[in-house]
């Protein structure tokens, strides 16, 4: 769970780092990385209680699994393509998902630890924490020595899949 939450953290520092950088290094864009990021906060405002919804129809794995999924997807539109439409998309997405998993995990972790959550959220969040600080290095190192943004964000896709197979392999919800 520790490692599939590292990966959830490496997506959403991506994302929420570079969103806007991304954006405006296309030059058909540029100037629209204000909006775009607006996009991400009006996506994620209404997304824990949709996941909550998802989570309760579906269960806890298949949502975190279809959140990590659509996440994924929403951090390689802008590799695919530097369209409006694909900034546009990428935000909505992401911003629809990333407050998603992390709610969903934390109310998963807290279920199945339910003798000391806060021990099992506390582990959980190093593991998410260390992702938020190892993820931009590498990923600002990787846009310098190449110019683009778009190896990181298809590593970062790499890192969410893993994590997707690793949330695979928790038992399903009881």
């Amino acid at each position: 769970m520790a490692l599939s939450y590292f990966a959830a953290g490496w997506g959403f520092v991506i994302s929420a780092t570079f969103t806007v950088a991304i954006v405006e290094r296309e030059p058909a864009l540029a100037g629209q990385g204000a909006f775009v990021w607006a996009l991400v906060g009006l996506a994620a405002m209404p997304a824990v209680f949709l996941w909550d919804r998802v989570a309760r129809r579906w269960g806890d794995i298949p949502a975190l699994l279809l959140a990590f999924g659509l996440q994924t997807v929403s951090i390689v539109l802008p590799a695919l393509s530097g369209s409006l439409t694909a900034a546009f998309a990428g935000a909505v997405g992401y911003g629809a998902t990333f407050i998603g998993i992390v709610s969903l995990t934390l109310a998963l972790v807290g279920r199945r630890a339910p003798q000391n959550p806060g021990k099992a959220m506390a582990r959980l969040t190093l593991s998410y924490g260390a992702a938020q600080m190892i993820a931009p290095v590498v990923a600002g190192a990787m846009a310098q020595a190449t110019g683009s943004f778009k190896g990181a964000l298809w590593l970062t896709a790499v890192v969410m899949v893993v994590g997707m197979a690793l949330l695979a392999t928790l038992p399903k919800d009881s």
